[in-house]
């Protein structure tokens, strides 16, 4: 996500950097180009021309120009102002405290509206039991659909008896369900249409009449562009909107909406859907999204994925192994799994905080099949060779080239990789437990 305007802004800032010192002339010049490079984000005029006018006045106050690093201070004030514009604070879900908690979600059709219920249902099933509640009897097999979505993703569902056509009576039964199945979270899965229209807009205030919800999220396709402001307004208006959910932010998106939504209607984005899967959905975070945007990295978003790719059993695992001074082929076949969860590895490089790295990973093939060959190479090792590389020879070498379908200089390859981790993580033994599961997977990463 906002690949084009990362690099924008990676440029102009370089470009500044290479001044020792600025003038009113040279921010005037780098902010335009921030403006053309928001526009062709698709974030919307309005915001644009007055976040380029807070900006301005900030950027060439005698503070700035007058500073030892007035390149890095403009930096700051740009940074600090896109994460005014989106949010400064993040906006968390909202619990009741007296359960069950509704969640409304809302949208036109086409947004991945029950795709975000589910995975919403998914992130929450962390500390609640959620049910998720078929209430779009418009497009056909909507039901269907978020059937088999919650079977997969193993939450509770509800929906209508056959026949049954009123969604607001399906709403209503779901509560006494939920009771019954102790289930503290109902997320309705409402209906869309292609467009506003007024039909749409009062059987969801009816349903939010009869069924008063906690939260009332508005799912929108990040790819729509400065589409997605209008609808949100559009929305807002009629229903009072608690948050947004964007959707689809790992594609093509160009952020726009990310950037806009806040400033130009007060409804905080509060989710984002970041792929495909249904643990691809994360909490919105202005100060995060403003780093990544400036190419500054996100190292909080970063190390959740290193600590979601290790389980409690395996932390500790590896921890054992350094308290006793040993580093086996078996600890190393652990980081390895631990780096396939992480997903894309261009993508877990781009939070990391390296200048340059959005240009530098431009059109990069990270070769994830390199896994899944070292992996077959150890997994061809036998108990007693992974305990001890050493006596891996030149015809045990043969063998598990021959077993794992690869090569000996693969074999070799892996063996080398083995002993580089071992003297690395021999370096760090005295860190903690959750410094092992990071160090091993930033070398991992980087090979």
């Amino acid at each position: 996500m906002f690949d084009a305007l990362k690099e924008k802004f990676e440029s102009v800032f370089s470009s500044l950097r290479g001044k020792g010192r600025l003038t009113a002339d040279d921010v005037d010049a780098a902010l335009r180009e921030v403006r053309r490079a928001l526009l062709e984000a698709d974030v919307n005029y309005k915001v644009v021309k007055s976040l380029i006018e807070a900006i301005r006045v900030r950027a060439t106050g005698a503070s700035v120009l007058g500073s030892i690093t007035p390149a890095q201070q403009v930096a700051t004030v740009v940074y600090e102002e896109l994460t005014g514009v989106m949010g400064k604070e993040p906006a968390p879900i909202v619990i009741s405290p007296k359960p069950p908690s509704v969640f409304m979600m809302v949208g036109l059709q086409g947004a991945g509206k029950t795709t975000a219920a589910v995975k919403l249902a998914k992130r929450m099933s962390r500390s609640h039991k959620p049910l998720v509640v078929a209430c779009d009897l418009r497009r056909p097999a909507a039901v269907d659909q978020l059937r088999v979505l919650a079977e997969k993703a193993d939450v509770a569902f509800f929906g209508p008896e056959p026949g049954e056509r009123d969604s607001l009576s399906v709403a209503k039964k779901s509560l006494p369900y939920a009771e019954d199945h102790l289930c503290d979270l109902i997320i309705l899965d409402t209906a869309g249409r292609l467009q506003i229209d007024d039909d749409l807009m009062s059987e969801l205030e009816a349903m939010k009449r009869d069924v008063p919800p906690h939260e009332i999220l508005l799912v929108v396709d990040s790819m729509t562009g400065q589409e997605a402001v209008e609808v949100s307004a559009a929305f807002n208006e009629r229903l009072g909107l608690s948050g947004v959910i964007l959707t689809k932010m790992d594609g093509d998106a160009r952020g726009g909406p990310a950037l806009a939504v806040k400033a130009a209607t007060g409804v905080p984005v509060k989710l984002v859907g970041t792929g495909e899967r249904v643990e691809d959905l994360e909490a919105f975070d202005a100060k995060r999204m403003a780093s990544r945007i400036m190419g500054m990295g996100d190292m909080t978003g970063f190390m959740e994925k290193l600590e979601q790719s290790t389980t409690a059993m395996d932390a500790e695992r590896v921890a054992e192994s350094f308290k006793k001074n040993r580093f086996t082929m078996d600890d190393m076949l652990l980081h390895l799994e631990q780096v396939k969860k992480l997903g894309p590895l261009d993508k877990v490089l781009e939070m990391l905080p390296i200048p340059g790295a959005s240009k530098a990973l431009k059109g990069a093939n990270v070769d994830m099949s390199r896994l899944k060959y070292s992996e077959a190479v150890i997994r061809s090792m036998t108990s007693k060779e992974r305990k001890n590389p050493e006596i891996i020879k030149g015809s045990r070498r043969r063998r598990i080239a021959q077993g794992s379908g690869t090569s000996v200089q693969m074999v070799n390859q892996v063996l080398a990789q083995y002993e580089q981790m071992k003297a690395m993580m021999k370096s760090i033994g005295k860190m903690n437990p959750k410094s092992f599961k990071m160090a091993g997977a930033l070398k991992n990463l980087f090979r």
